[in-house]
């Protein structure tokens, strides 16, 4: 494979190019999927964050744990594309929630463990998701059946996303770390990544919430979201 995305990726981070892909997808990405998940931040405010490893609020009040998540997502996309290749596993799947909430306000919190799965039971969109207790065997049959797949094609990697989300395997951060792995993934099997952004978050919980009984919903906001994904690879001229 040439993984075009994926070497164009590393090149731009590790001589620190100013401007370009991967410039731009750390502050889509950290803006978009931490502003689904409630954040106050706005893109720029993100951009400036990004750019200037600052952070200026004029007359409004924002959220430490907004600025917090924003820096700590920065660094979850550095693993991913740097760990891109590395199977996915139990262990790499916690070192990213470790990255995404340490230092948080949660990690203060005694019970609430970054980087370990949940203590306590816990809802998403109103619906139950694994007990604590049943975590670890669902998350070890989740990877040996992605895993043990001989191709790796978008929508299985949309189908994990799915399963993953229904088990909620921490307290929190399940979203974000969840559409990290997909980006990875696709990385990984140089397939066009995407990135769900704010104004598909309907449309993304609607595919999430009726995914068993159809799956094209949720399939259909993924492509949709890789087809702004490849305009922005013509844009910047990488192949793919």
């Amino acid at each position: 494979m040439k993984n075009y995305i994926l070497k164009t990726l590393l090149e731009e981070k590790n001589n620190n190019l100013k401007g370009m892909l991967y410039h731009n997808l750390q502050i889509k990405f950290a803006y978009n999927s931490n502003h689904i998940e409630g954040s106050t931040l706005t893109e720029e405010q993100t951009r400036h964050i990004f750019e200037t490893n600052s952070f200026f609020a004029e007359n409004e009040t924002v959220k430490v744990k907004d600025v917090i998540e924003t820096l700590n997502h920065f660094k979850c996309f550095d693993f991913i594309i740097e760990h891109a290749n590395e199977k996915l596993s139990e262990k790499y799947i916690k070192k990213l929630h470790f990255l995404l909430k340490s230092n948080t306000s949660d990690s203060q919190i005694e019970w609430f463990k970054v980087g370990e799965y949940k203590q306590k039971p816990n809802t998403v969109g109103g619906n139950r998701t694994a007990n604590p207790k049943q975590v670890e065997v669902k998350m070890k049959k989740l990877l040996e059946n992605y895993n043990s797949q001989t191709e790796i094609t978008v929508e299985k990697i949309i189908d994990f996303h799915y399963e993953f989300e229904k088990i909620h395997p921490f307290q929190d951060g399940n979203g974000r770390v969840g559409r990290l792995i997909m980006f990875k993934e696709c990385l990984k099997n140089d397939i066009v990544p995407f990135i769900l952004e704010d104004k598909y978050k309907m449309f993304y919980y609607r595919g999430l919430k009726n995914y068993e009984s159809e799956k094209g919903w949720l399939y259909d906001t993924c492509l949709m979201a890789q087809d702004e994904m490849k305009k922005m690879l013509d844009y910047f001229e990488v192949k793919y």
